[in-house]
């Protein structure tokens, strides 16, 4: 099984990993990343999440050929705080969130891809009642149109939106390929060739099926909380919805409180909490964007916790 993690150089490096340290990969997929930290850890200890069953049995086969100090956590990450205090682990050195749909994912039965005909699924959690072909058969012109603007940031939104509705009223829309018929029907051919809006539906598809974003607004700030002083948060995000929100929240975080700012003395509860390692994205070199395109999209970011 082929998987390339993506900036796994500079994320690895980016973590500042301390032999007695305690990590978590809050998103384990196929282990790139884990097995790296885990050559690392001495003494210390990983926790690594994933809600994939087929990443997480993967992995441990890796994992085990390393090192024991690792626990992987059937759990999204959402659930991280919960999760670590059930270990009686209150505080982190480090975080990594790798996120985005990993290359065997894309390349199984999944759903994910729109280059093969499969039946349309998206679940990253196989045991989530919800795929992207309840999403489809139930959700109505509105959140259609909604989620597709605001996840995939189509400009034709409004009219796929209409064609699913009117489509999938006279037959199911079950695979990828009968998806990706009514989006060319909506858009035709001419706009579909040159402006290629299923990558956008898809992925707007996947974000809500999976609630990617809401669990990712969620958990930075909780994440930030779990950092012991001097911890590193390293996130790589695949597309702009994620890195915008991933550099509010670190810019927010790394800056006085508005409340106080301008006083003489700036009391210890209003201090910023973290520091930004890097003021400008971190990206791919070229050797890796030759390597693997589908890091193409991918921006790195680190803060430390004050």
């Amino acid at each position: 099984m082929k998987h390339y993690s993506v900036l796994k150089k500079e994320a690895i490096e980016a973590l500042n990993i301390k032999e007695d340290g305690i990590y978590v990969d809050a998103t384990l997929g196929y282990a790139g990343d884990a097995s790296e930290i885990l050559k690392r850890i001495k003494r210390g200890k990983l926790f690594a999440f994933d809600k994939d069953l087929e990443a997480i049995n993967y992995s441990k086969e890796i994992l085990q050929k390393i090192g024991s100090s690792y626990e992987i956590i059937h759990r999204d990450f959402v659930y991280m705080k919960e999760e670590l205090a059930k270990r009686n682990i209150q505080k982190v050195d480090g975080i990594l969130f790798d996120l985005g749909v990993s290359s065997p994912q894309l390349d199984e039965d999944r759903g994910f891809s729109f280059m093969r005909c499969e039946k349309l699924d998206m679940r990253m959690d196989q045991s989530s009642q919800f795929s992207a072909c309840e999403l489809i058969a139930n959700y109505s012109y509105e959140q259609l149109k909604n989620i597709f603007f605001a996840y995939g940031e189509e400009k034709q939104s409004a009219l796929i939106a209409k064609k699913i509705v009117e489509k999938r009223s006279k037959q199911e829309i079950l695979t990828t390929f009968d998806l990706l018929d009514c989006i060319k029907e909506a858009v035709g051919s001419n706009y579909f060739y040159k402006k290629h809006p299923e990558r956008n539906i898809f992925q707007a598809i996947r974000i809500e099926v999976n609630k990617e974003l809401d669990h990712l607004v969620q958990i930075l700030p909780i994440a930030v909380d779990l950092l012991n002083k001097n911890g590193r948060l390293v996130v790589i995000t695949f597309h702009s919805l994620e890195d915008r929100i991933t550099k509010k929240v670190f810019h927010d975080l790394s800056e006085v409180d508005p409340l106080v700012k301008g006083l003489p003395q700036i009391p210890q509860e209003y201090q910023p909490k973290l520091k930004l390692i890097n003021k400008k994205v971190i990206l791919p070199s070229e050797e890796e964007l030759q390597e693997n395109s589908r890091s193409a999209s991918a921006k790195m970011r680190v803060v430390e916790r004050m």
